[in-house]
């Protein structure tokens, strides 16, 4: 009100007049206007968390009901691919984990990238005792800007069956059923297999946001994809079939980014009818978080690089979330910041609202997949995540040009 007099006595020092202004009609129509903005935005968040982000929990529960288990499926061959470079320790750590999986016809490929470690002694070592083990080197004098997706291409091409299953040497499988987990979503038709890369937890504010960060995204992609809107796949446990990634010329098109080995090639050619989502515990990874700030930005910003290269109706989909998620938390901030007793009572209920249901969806979706839990630190990543997220959009931006 105050504000509205300063307005009204500049108008009438520049002016010689004075404008009339209806406070309190001037207040209905803002109240009204935020009143279904707010709406609109909790209505829009209720919908993504309802419709998207808990189809984990309700494909579990499906397959629960219908007694699905992965020992009836068939067990067609595999071929495993991992590209190393200068991964001695990890390889080391977790490769007889891959190795020694409970599955009757798979072989294992690692294609060394031109390690300087003592990779290269380590594979030897491992392929004495594993026969089904298998090393490919590439040279170190090559000129191209993402190396993985070379090392991938050539894990393809040494690869002889039809099923692909990608993960990466800092990783290793949840369980000995993880092949097998992963293969028993391939029916006809299907070509590709998303899988959940989980991290593995320690007691650390770092850790702590990875994890979410990276359940959140997995509620997000793998959510979408069950609702027939593959749009994208982590490379640390991705299964599809040899002849798709011919048929779409692998990595043709997105050669000149680093990223993008894993969620582009799905992006390009992932559907409804031709993309299944593993959801048991027993088909994910584990892998060793970054372990400071630092690294795990530069990571982010790695993988943040493919996502200007997803198809519009992608960009939209993940962009709608987080545009109705910012303008929730705006007008819920405006809101308690208006005064009223019944203003501020009606936001407050929306808001808890909300986070009761994304508790809820987060929560029973992690322990589906036998992950981390989270209770008030969900209200702080939310916020933070989609900043950090923008951040390093407009910093790569910058650099680019």
């Amino acid at each position: 009100m105050i504000l509205f007099q300063k307005f009204d006595v500049l108008l009438q020092a520049k002016y010689g007049t004075k404008m009339v202004i209806d406070l309190d009609e001037l207040n209905l129509i803002i109240l009204a206007v935020g009143t279904v903005a707010i709406l609109a935005a909790f209505v829009v968040q209720v919908y993504y968390y309802l419709h998207y982000f808990s189809a984990i929990i309700a494909e579990n529960r499906k397959r629960k009901r219908n007694n699905f288990s992965t020992h009836n499926s068939p067990t067609p061959p595999v071929s495993v691919i991992i590209c190393a470079r200068n991964e001695e320790d990890n390889l080391r750590e977790f490769l007889p984990k891959v190795l020694e999986q409970d599955y009757p016809n798979f072989e294992v490929i690692v294609v060394n990238d031109a390690s300087e470690d003592n990779t290269s002694q380590v594979l030897d070592d491992f392929a004495k005792l594993y026969p089904h083990l298998y090393v490919t080197n590439m040279p170190n004098d090559i000129n191209i800007i993402s190396r993985k997706k070379l090392a991938v291409t050539v894990g393809v091409k040494a690869a002889k069956n039809e099923l692909l299953l990608m993960t990466d040497a800092d990783c290793y499988p949840a369980s000995k059923d993880w092949i097998r987990s992963m293969v028993s979503n391939v029916t006809d038709g299907i070509e590709f297999v998303v899988g959940y890369g989980d991290y593995i937890t320690e007691r650390s504010i770092v850790n702590r946001l990875i994890t979410y960060d990276t359940l959140f995204i997995a509620m997000q992609y793998m959510g979408f994809a069950l609702r027939g809107k593959p749009y994208m796949a982590v490379g640390r446990n991705f299964l599809y079939r040899k002849s798709t990634f011919y048929k779409y010329k692998g990595f043709a098109g997105h050669l000149h980014i680093v990223s993008g080995d894993d969620d582009l090639l799905i992006n390009k050619a992932g559907n409804a009818t031709n993309t299944a989502v593993a959801t048991r515990a027993e088909s994910k990874t584990m892998s060793v978080a970054e372990p400071t700030m630092s690294k795990w930005l530069l990571q982010k910003s790695r993988h943040l690089t493919s996502s200007s290269l997803y198809t519009k109706s992608s960009r939209r989909r993940i962009g709608g979330e987080v545009a109705s998620r910012a303008l929730f938390y705006l007008l819920v901030v405006c809101g308690l910041a208006y005064a009223d007793l019944y203003v501020s009572a009606f936001v407050l209920s929306l808001f808890v609202l909300r986070y009761t249901m994304q508790a809820v969806v987060i929560n029973k979706t992690a322990k589906r997949l036998q992950s981390r839990r989270y209770s008030i630190s969900i209200l702080i990543f939310d916020i933070v995540l989609p900043v950090i997220s923008l951040w390093l959009m407009i910093k790569g931006c910058i650099r680019k040009k």
